[in-house]
């Protein structure tokens, strides 16, 4: 069977934005349906920051497959082993949190790359297969080059590694985790403020040395977003589930207590 295309990196390769769904409290297989009928390309499976299994994020990533979005799941720097799980049941790309350093970078590369890029273990056909490979090493190196590979850059220290972590063969995308950065400067929330704003200059400029794509995660205002989106920031994390939710069940509620009786 073909592999399953990662929608989230053509639209990348054609410079368009590549807009992730954030999947935090949802349990649920349409979850991929549902974000792909919203006009998203990407699934943002958080197993950082949500209470999910690796059995839940692989259903949604073995439903996703189907449904018109690619899921991609975040794992934590020191939980790759459940991005690697998730890769042989469905997800198309990891993200991973917390990236100082480019000895970190080719840790995660080590970890989620076939060799001879990196260490990934074959478990045998993976679910973007249909579980059905004629050809494993052809395989391998058909999906070294489809599978999402993105860094998170929350630090000053990141920031400041920025060039040598873009350097890491097999990085494909390093993203500013925001709300971190922000916390770590010491001016939490502040997302427009002059050293955020420097900050992504400085990673747009790594990304465009080295043909990275720059990734852009809590940023989910119209004032600052397009500034950051102008720089290159086409990786975006476009807010989560619960956030989505209570959006539009607060306009709701607001639409049907201002009906006059």
């Amino acid at each position: 069977m073909p592999l399953a295309p990662n929608l989230a990196r053509r639209r990348l390769e054609k410079g368009e934005l590549a807009l992730g769904f954030g999947v935090h409290h949802l349990r649920t297989p349409a979850v991929g349906m549902i974000a792909a009928a919203g006009g998203f390309d990407w699934l943002f499976i958080d197993m950082e920051h949500g209470a999910m299994s690796i059995d839940d994020a692989t259903k949604m990533c073995m439903a996703a497959l189907s449904q018109g979005v690619t899921p991609i799941v975040r794992c934590c720097k020191d939980a790759l082993f459940e991005g690697t799980r998730c890769l042989d049941n469905g997800a198309m790309g990891v993200v991973v949190p917390h990236v100082d350093t480019p000895e970190e970078a080719a840790t995660v590369v080590r970890a989620f790359r076939y060799p001879p890029i990196g260490e990934r273990s074959w478990g045998g056909p993976p679910a973007q297969y249909g579980f059905v490979v004629a050809d494993t090493a052809a395989a391998q190196v058909e999906l070294n080059k489809e599978i999402l590979v993105c860094v998170m850059i929350e630090t000053p220290e990141a920031v400041a590694n920025a060039d040598a972590i873009a350097a890491v063969p097999g990085v494909d995308s390093l993203m500013i985790g925001t709300s971190d950065l922000t916390a770590s400067m010491g001016i939490a929330g502040q997302i427009g403020h002059p050293d955020v704003r420097a900050a992504y200059a400085k990673v747009a400029a790594a990304c465009t040395a080295h043909g990275k794509y720059m990734g852009m995660g809590g940023v989910y205002d119209e004032k600052v977003a397009p500034d950051y989106i102008a720089l290159g920031a086409h990786f975006v994390l476009s807010g989560s589930d619960h956030a989505f939710l209570m959006a539009g069940s607060g306009a709701r509620a607001k639409f049907l207590r201002g009906l006059k009786k």
